[in-house]
């Protein structure tokens, strides 16, 4: 009988521990995350939170993991860049996990009293997950149209796919544009945007070395003034030696 009794108390004991945690409604067991699981998540996050709770961060000890598994990059990378794949198929992935990027955007950027992001880290994570995820799926779109067209060097086909390099270029300008927002990020957070610029935007120029970064590069003088940063100062100037340098490589 006191067995009986043992099992019992075992059974709600676990039953209070599985309610208390916070974790239990994110998929944090699934290897990767699909559109429809950030979806979910992406609703949980905006809605599932009163405005004094701490959301899954760095943080928090405890929900750190739902944050890290949200912005990692293998959830899309694992069918993105899987060539056993058909690449219309690869395309309409990436433009879902696309949409569902775009809605995270606002979730993280909260303020506090001195107008400081109160979490910049995690803004800043979510921003590199779109950058490397962006640089995938214009390429797969670019080469849907190539492959799709009957002409691929038809006037029609030149015109849709440079008009998706520029929107690519332009979405890349934005993560620049947050320079100017640097007084609310902490010194990790600055140092994390440099690291964003170097990684991400030297595998943009290498992707599309003919492209016209014009506007990048007006954006750059504009910031490398106004930045106090040194890391994404150097980062803006190494960023503008790379366009340079490949521009004189096509001459």
């Amino acid at each position: 009988m006191m067995r009986v009794k043992f099992f019992l108390l075992v059974l709600v004991s676990l039953s209070f521990i599985k309610c208390d945690d916070k974790n239990a409604k994110y998929p944090t067991d699934k290897r990767y995350w699909d559109p429809m699981d950030y979806a979910n998540v992406i609703t949980e996050l905006k809605y599932g939170y009163e405005s004094d709770e701490v959301l899954p961060s760095y943080k928090d000890p405890e929900s750190k993991v739902v944050f890290e598994k949200l912005i990692d990059q293998q959830n899309f990378k694992v069918i993105l860049d899987d060539d056993e794949l058909g690449k219309k198929h690869r395309n309409e992935v990436a433009s879902d996990f696309f949409m569902r990027w775009r809605d995270m955007n606002s979730i993280y950027r909260q303020r506090d009293r001195k107008d400081n992001f109160i979490y910049d880290r995690e803004l800043i994570k979510v921003w590199h997950f779109g950058l490397s995820l962006q640089l995938r799926y214009f390429k797969l779109g670019n080469d849907v149209i190539t492959k799709t067209s009957a002409d691929p060097n038809s006037g029609q086909s030149s015109r849709l796919i440079n008009s998706n390099i520029r929107s690519l270029l332009s979405n890349f300008n934005n993560y620049l544009d947050e320079i100017n927002e640097e007084k609310s990020f902490s010194e990790e957070g600055k140092k994390m945007i440099s690291e964003g610029i170097d990684e991400y935007f030297s595998k943009l120029v290498d992707l599309y070395p003919e492209a016209n970064y014009s506007a990048i590069q007006r954006n750059i003088e504009l910031l490398n003034k106004k930045s106090q940063s040194s890391d994404i100062k150097a980062s803006l100037t190494k960023l503008n030696d790379l366009i340079k340098s490949k521009k004189e490589t096509q001459v």
